[in-house]
């Protein structure tokens, strides 16, 4: 945390000289990482409400095994490459939004004339900043190394392994609750980013 924190500070306090600056890249990312953020958790609490039937639900120890880890041993992180940090969200940022897709369709199908719920169109709105980020990612990718060309995106088997309606349901809220947590963390792997970046401009 104190160096997310640094990172923070330090991005706020050196002052902007080219607009399109590596570190500016970095700073969009991170400012479309929280807003993203924000509208998980704002989707989080609708969907605990209308599928869960309860705005305070909660489940820590479910997991599904098609979600990136959220754990990280806090002295590899601060190893890694900025090229390291880069691949690996864009691949978990991908993952995600398989499962956002594989939900979305879930609900949209589960959905009658008689009851039509706004869920389906906010996953889609939260897909749409994941595919952004993930357009910045590459960009940011290519500018390290032109000769890397973006992989063919892998889409996910949708079938679901849930026994029951409510485990369905409860998967939904894992997706989320995790995309969450990993959001959190992504943003301060662009306040790193961002921060490096800066140092090395001076």
């Amino acid at each position: 945390m104190t160096v997310w924190w640094r990172a923070l500070i330090l991005l706020c306090c050196i002052p902007k000289h080219v607009e399109t600056s590596p570190a500016d890249q970095y700073k969009n990312s991170f400012d479309l990482t929280w807003t993203t953020r924000n509208r998980v958790q704002n989707l989080l609490m609708e969907y605990k409400e209308h599928q869960l039937g309860n705005k305070e639900f909660e489940d820590r120890g479910r997991h599904l095994k098609d979600l990136p880890l959220l754990s990280t041993d806090f002295y590899h992180w601060l190893q890694l490459t900025d090229w390291e940090r880069l691949h690996a969200a864009l691949r978990d940022i991908q993952s995600y939004w398989n499962m956002l897709e594989w939900k979305k369709r879930q609900l949209a199908k589960e959905e009658t004339k008689n009851e039509v719920t706004t869920l389906p169109q906010s996953i889609n709105n939260i897909q749409l900043n994941l595919r952004d980020l993930m357009k910045k990612v590459k960009f940011q990718m290519k500018h390290m190394k032109s000769s890397w060309k973006s992989p063919t995106s892998n889409t996910l088997d949708l079938e679901t392994n849930s026994k029951t309606a409510w485990d369905s349901r409860v998967e939904g809220y894992i997706i989320l609750r995790d995309l969450n947590l990993y959001l959190t963390k992504l943003a301060r792997d662009f306040l790193l980013l961002a921060s490096k970046t800066r140092l090395t401009q001076y």
